[in-house]
This record gives structure tokens, C-alpha cells and sequence, in this order.
């Protein structure tokens, strides 16, 4: 019987300069798709992810990086196992857009211009303003979620953001509100408070201006062809049609990321996962929210010479 598997694509911090080397390297896909999608958005990809530069921390142009090195990943998976067919998909924050495309609804090369904009518009929302995200380790869900209620009804704009796993939930909101909070995280039994080097507020309502421009932008793009079901960070069920994807992926610029929740809702239905792209951020975490659920990556043709192996023969 074949086995029911998971495709997950990580999102923004699974990036490191060099990734993807190996296939670009190595095959003749994956050149090709680093000319074409660099055509479109006008950028040197081999530049902005081969050599150090400040530009690939930055969001607008992290989020195509990586989408750009899953989606390599994927379609040389499914050039060496075109028989294997996912059961769904899923992407943690950015990486559901990697999911989308992976799915069929979008072709990658607007795909990369959707994200490249997307950062953009996420930047944009939070030029004017001293935005943040600061990690909470150690504390429970429901502990982190009322020092974030009681800091609002005072008037301080924080909110849960990503549910990554227990004892793991990001925050987000105004940087000097996230700072003030460090000491009433520990106090409630935070073990870390650690503010992110980040410029951006993602998943929370500071994103709204963000909204408009991305939801037209995704209903130009999206087509209603989707290979299988995705599942959404917003809701944890899965949705296969192009209006459900619009709305969703609007909703999940201002929503928290429920990665741990989608982990745990499709953990029975699915044999194994594999993540594609850069590093192994959802095996790890998937090794501490599901321990039965066996994940494994491609991150460059070693690994990728691994997974054909183990799952195609």
C-alpha cells in the first residue's frame, strides 16, 4: 500500500546564505529556474543567496529566496517520483505559499513574484512604526495568551503569533510593548523572552494595511487547480479551492500560525512528512509535537537521493 504523505515547507528563518548550492550545482532545473524567476522580479538570485549580503534578510526578498529553493526541492522530488502523490500540503506562515504552488494552484514564477510582494507590502505596514516579535519558551499556550490579554485591555498591542510547538509560541506586536512584557512573561514562568531581530509584526493585527494589496494580488494569480488539500495556518482544516485560498492567506497575514494544531490534526492521517527546502526547522519540530510522525528533508541532492530511495522504491 502506498504511503499517505505530507509535503511541509518551512517559512521566513529557515534561510541561510548558500542554500540550495548544491542543486543549482547539479542540475539543469534548477539553474533555469533561478534565471526565470530572477527575469521576473528583476533580481540576481544566485547573488542574493550564493553571496553575503544584507538583502536576504530582508522580507521582501527572504520570502521569494525561499520559496524559489522548496519549489527547486520539490520538482526535482517529483521529477525523480512522478508516481508518488501527496495526501496535502502544508507551510508554516511563508511556506504556505510554497504549499499553494506545490499544490498546482500557482505557477512558481508567479509565485515568487507574489511573496517578493507580499514582503513588500508586510515591510510597508510597518516602516512608520517600531514593530517586533519576541520567542516565549517554556510557558504554557494558555499562560502566554493571558499575559497578551491583560497587556491589551492596558492598552499595549501584543498578540500570539506562532504556535510552533509546547512550550514554543511566538509573539507579536509593537517592540517597545514586547519589551515591557520580558520581565511578566518570566514571572509567569517563561524560561526565555527573547526579542527577535525582526523589523516586521507578521501575524497580527499591525499587518491589516498589508491585507487589501495581497488579496487582490492572490486573486490575479491563484487558479482553481489544486493536486490535493492544503492545510490552512489559520483554521487547521484543509481547503482546496481558490476563493478558500484568498481569503485564508489574506486572514493569515493578521492571524497566528497554528502549526502545532495542524500538526496534531493531521498527524494520524498521514504516514510520513517531507519538508522541502532549506535546513530541517519542521522535523524538528514535528519530532516534539508528533514522535510516531517520521519527517524527512530535501535540502540538497544528497538528501534528495535519500527520500527517492526511501520512498519511491
Amino acid at each position: 500500500m502506498s504511503k499517505k504523505i505530507a509535503m511541509i515547507f518551512a517559512g521566513q528563518g529557515s534561510q541561510a546564505v548558500g542554500m540550495g548550492k548544491d542543486f543549482y550545482e547539479n542540475s539543469d532545473i534548477a539553474k533555469e529556474m533561478f534565471s526565470k524567476a530572477g527575469e521576473r522580479i528583476g533580481i540576481d538570485f544566485k547573488e542574493l543567496i550564493f553571496e553575503e549580503n544584507e538583502k536576504l534578510g530582508q522580507t521582501a526578498y527572504t520570502q521569494p529566496a525561499i520559496l524559489l529553493v522548496q519549489m527547486i526541492a520539490y520538482r526535482l522530488f517529483k521529477e525523480a517520483c512522478p508516481d508518488v502523490s501527496p495526501t496535502l500540503f502544508l507551510g508554516h506562515s511563508l511556506g504556505e505559499f510554497s504549499a499553494l504552488c506545490a499544490s498546482g494552484a500557482i505557477d512558481y514564477i508567479d509565485a515568487v513574484e507574489l511573496v517578493h510582494k507580499r514582503g513588500s507590502f508586510m515591510q510597508s505596514a510597518c516602516d512608520s512604526i517600531e514593530a517586533g516579535m519576541m520567542a516565549i519558551v517554556g510557558l504554557d499556550d494558555a499562560s502566554v495568551e493571558k499575559v497578551c490579554l491583560d497587556a491589551q485591555k492596558d492598552g499595549k498591542k501584543v498578540w500570539p503569533a506562532n504556535y510552533n510547538q509546547d512550550g514554543q509560541l511566538v509573539v507579536a506586536g509593537m517592540k517597545a510593548d514586547l519589551e515591557s512584557l520580558e520581565q511578566t512573561f518570566k514571572e509567569a514562568g517563561a524560561k526565555r523572552a527573547l526579542l527577535l531581530n525582526m523589523s516586521v509584526a507578521s501575524h497580527c493585527e499591525l499587518l491589516a494595511p498589508a491585507q487589501e494589496p495581497l488579496s487582490t494580488l492572490m486573486s490575479r494569480m491563484i487558479q482553481d487547480e489544486f493536486s490535493a488539500p492544503i492545510i490552512s495556518n489559520v483554521t487547521t482544516k484543509p481547503y482546496r479551492t481558490k476563493n478558500e485560498a484568498v481569503s485564508l492567506l489574506t486572514d493569515q497575514l493578521v492571524k497566528p500560525v497554528k502549526y502545532k494544531q495542524s500538526i496534531e490534526a493531521i498527524a494520524r492521517d498521514v504516514d510520513v512528512a517531507i519538508e522541502f527546502g532549506n535546513g530541517i526547522v519542521l522535523k524538528g519540530l514535528n519530532r516534539r509535537i508528533a514522535k510516531d510522525l517520521t519527517t524527512f528533508n530535501i535540502s540538497d541532492m544528497e538528501s534528495l537521493t535519500k527520500v527517492v530511495e526511501e520512498i519511491c522504491n
